[in-house]
């Protein structure tokens, strides 16, 4: 059993021989601390667990780590979890979206996370932000337009493991396709942003003089009579037609702009085992998205995004599928273990160390967004492979040979273990 290997506390052992200090047995690995944390530490005392008030049995089925926390957790930090599946869902007819913002979850001050559905036909109306859009396809296929700051028109079509980028002002729609829709998820470079706060061009006719929109398009007054007096947002429409008529249409001009789509899920992944593999999206093979970079992660049961950490921009996760824990480790020390499942939301600051385990029996996927213009990490055990074996055996109380036989460089993905092991 782990917890009942001895494990030595140097300057902090307790000196059993001095009255004045209360006695504590000595600490074993999984169970460090004094005074010791966690349920595991007081078998011999029931009663200190006794929760007699109101309770959500329902919520807390879902957080066993909270509930029972490994005894290697200490203090508490700001809660590093939420979901989409407790936002409100703004639905219409077309489609629906239901966001989380740092005003819903605070931790989340680099990114705002929406995710939408379009019903085939359904249009997310001509709008532009005032910050960069993200997207990641999750279900289904979708019609894109843009137009680029040089004025270049784009008109694509998008399916599950697809992405795409807009900088920020870039005017844009999207409309979901048959036979199913589409949904997706949105991350914005700005944790105060919202899906319902956008600059929507019905808004912006209804509220420009009459007189102004006939001069600026040299027609008559007439011609806005039926204009919507109150914006669409989200509204059924007719499925469009084939791509190539739509893109001759728009006046797209193969070349003349940067493509603003990625196809994530068919790139070369950066790490990849039979743990599972970690595909990347950055400005580095997709250049257009210079202030937003994402990865793709999928572990296998029994495997485990291995200990790092992210050294420019806090990490925004978004759970596609399957189950997993993550335990974060921050200054103080702080180190705190909870449980995630699909739609659920998690952060990670900057530089915090955290690992992502799958606990189920399917395959966990998840994405990994980053307020950043490369994807940057650095792995434990690629940290520990560099530093001289001496050095590191003083620290950890292990010998050289053992150490050895410790992973040489970044993995991403732990690889899954002969069951002989």
């Amino acid at each position: 059993m782990l917890n009942a290997l001895p494990r030595s506390r140097g300057a902090d052992t307790v000196d059993s021989t001095d009255p004045t200090v209360p006695h504590h047995e000595t600490p074993t690995l999984g169970n460090p601390d004094l005074p010791p944390e966690g349920e595991s530490n007081t078998a011999d005392d029931p009663k200190s667990t006794l929760m007699t008030g109101p309770q959500n049995r329902v919520i807390e089925s879902q957080f066993p780590n909270q509930m029972d926390a490994p005894g290697t957790d200490i203090s508490t930090q700001a809660f590093f979890w939420s979901s989409f599946n407790i936002s409100p869902r703004r639905v219409q007819r077309g489609g629906w979206a239901r966001e989380l913002t740092k005003q819903d979850f605070a931790i989340s001050e680099e990114i705002a996370g929406v995710n939408m559905y379009l019903e085939a036909g359904g249009i997310r109306e001509l709008h532009w932000h005032q910050t960069a859009e993200w997207a990641v396809m999750t279900r289904g296929r979708c019609r894109v337009t843009t137009l680029s700051r040089s004025g270049r028109a784009s008109v694509e079509d998008v399916e599950e493991g697809d992405l795409w980028f807009f900088p920020a002002g870039t005017p844009h729609s999207l409309q979901g396709l048959g036979p199913d829709g589409a949904e997706f998820v949105l991350a914005f470079d700005d944790g105060d942003q919202s899906e319902s706060n956008t600059l929507l061009l019905t808004d912006w006719f209804a509220h420009t003089p009459p007189e102004v929109l006939a001069k600026n398009f040299g027609v008559s007054l007439g011609v806005f009579s039926g204009i919507p007096l109150h914006n669409l947002w989200i509204f059924p429409g007719t499925e469009p037609g084939e791509l190539a008529a739509d893109q001759e249409a728009a006046g797209v001009e193969w070349g003349a702009a940067e493509p603003i789509i990625f196809r994530l899920s068919r790139s070369t992944p950066l790490h990849k085992n039979s743990g599972g593999s970690i595909q990347i999206a950055d400005s580095t093979n997709f250049p257009l998205s210079n202030t937003i970079a994402a990865a793709l992660v999928t572990v296998e049961p029994g495997s485990m995004r291995e200990l790092h950490w992210h050294p420019n921009a806090d990490e925004w996760q978004y759970y596609l599928r399957g189950s997993a824990r993550m335990t974060v480790f921050n200054t103080g020390p702080h180190a705190n273990t909870t449980d995630f499942r699909a739609g659920d939301v998690g952060v990670v600051k900057k530089n915090y160390g955290h690992y992502i385990e799958n606990t189920g029996d399917d395959v966990l996927q998840f994405l990994e967004v980053f307020k950043a213009d490369k994807y940057e990490e650095i792995s434990l055990a690629n940290w520990l492979s560099h530093v001289p074996p001496a050095l590191l055996a003083a620290h950890l109380n292990i010998d050289e040979a053992t150490l050895a036989t410790f992973p040489r460089g970044t993995q991403g993905i732990t690889p899954l273990r002969a069951a002989s092991e």
